[in-house]
């Protein structure tokens, strides 16, 4: 029963930078992988980044490598993501999701909770 909350979206310009925080609550953080996914209008939610329960190993769309950087806070229960060089194509809504007892993928149908989104908005 784990709850997931967003911050830090906003709109930006393009070449900017934005860190995404996901704070949870309900249960032990070290129990779950985290992943972020967003959602840009008329487009399929899409993983973006994920983190193993020991905060130890990660994962990222080929689209964001290089780019952005998932860390994960166990005692605090925070999960971040920073974002930088960020494009307008990295517009959308953005999602924190935590999977239990999960090893971290970017799919979808792996998660069970998740948070209710972040606005993301990358300015030409």
């Amino acid at each position: 029963q784990l709850q997931l909350v967003e911050s830090g979206g906003g709109v930006v310009q393009s070449g900017g930078s934005l860190r995404l925080s996901c704070a949870a609550s309900g249960g032990s953080l070290n129990f779950y992988a985290i992943g972020w996914f967003r959602q840009a209008p008329g487009k399929e939610r899409e993983g973006v980044s994920s983190v193993n329960r020991r905060g130890d190993a990660t994962l990222y769309a080929d689209s964001v490598k290089g780019r952005f950087t998932i860390s994960k806070d166990n005692a605090r229960k925070i999960v971040y993501l920073q974002m930088n060089h960020l494009k307008p194509e990295d517009s959308g809504i953005y999602y924190c999701a935590a999977d239990f007892l999960g090893g971290g993928t970017l799919l979808l149908g792996d998660y069970n909770f998740w948070g209710q989104g972040t606005q993301v908005t990358v300015s030409s």
